[in-house]
């Protein structure tokens, strides 16, 4: 096992589905297996990089786990990969990004990938990317009307754009310093690309 290898601890209480997905990335990553709640928190440490866990299982909950994992300030991203559609509770929810199963392998790939990047950002970038994750999903799954009646999306609204300016700002800072002025630009660049 390399440094560079990352660690992905699967939350699944399907027993074929967690092998498969641990099928799926183990030419990539360490890959551990926890079919309930329980043994989620026994596996769960500092060495884990990032947690895919099922909401809905017996037992001990992934929103529990999850809740957990928070608690003992572990420093790992935590995509919630379920079968239980997003509604606005997920605005307070603790997760770095979230799938509806059914999720391909390429999907599950792309989540840790993406995951693995936000890690190396600061918190206020983490948090900024948490919550426009959150967004863009309750944006694809409620209508514009469940959208405008509900006081946690408005919360939601304004607290990324609040971290939008305060994300601008440091970019900005960072700009006017020469030893960061490349990375910002490719950063910057890199945005605009994805918008």
């Amino acid at each position: 096992m390399t440094t560079d290898t990352p660690s992905v601890l699967i939350v699944e209480d399907e027993p074929d589905l967690a092998d498969l997905y641990a099928a799926w990335l183990e030419g990539d990553c360490d890959v551990e297996t926890a079919y309930d709640g329980n043994e989620a928190l026994d596996a769960i440490d500092s060495t884990i990089d990032v947690v895919l866990l099922d909401r809905r299982m017996p037992g001990l909950s992934g929103d529990t786990v999850l809740d957990t994992i928070r608690e003992r300030d572990l420093d790992c991203r935590v995509a919630m990969v379920t079968a239980v559609e997003p509604d606005f509770d997920i605005i307070e929810m603790g997760f770095d990004d979230y799938l509806v199963k059914p999720v391909s392998k390429d999907e599950l790939i792309d989540i840790i990938d993406q995951l693995l990047l936000r890690a190396t950002y600061d918190e206020q970038l983490q948090e900024f990317f948490a919550l426009a994750s959150k967004k863009a999903l309750l944006d694809d799954q409620k209508t514009d009307a469940q959208r405008k009646s509900s006081q946690e999306y408005a919360e939601l609204r304004d607290r990324l754009a609040v971290l939008r300016v305060e994300v601008n700002d440091t970019m900005q800072e960072l700009l006017e310093q020469d030893g960061y002025r490349q990375l910002c630009r490719d950063i910057a660049n890199e945005s605009v690309i994805q918008e």
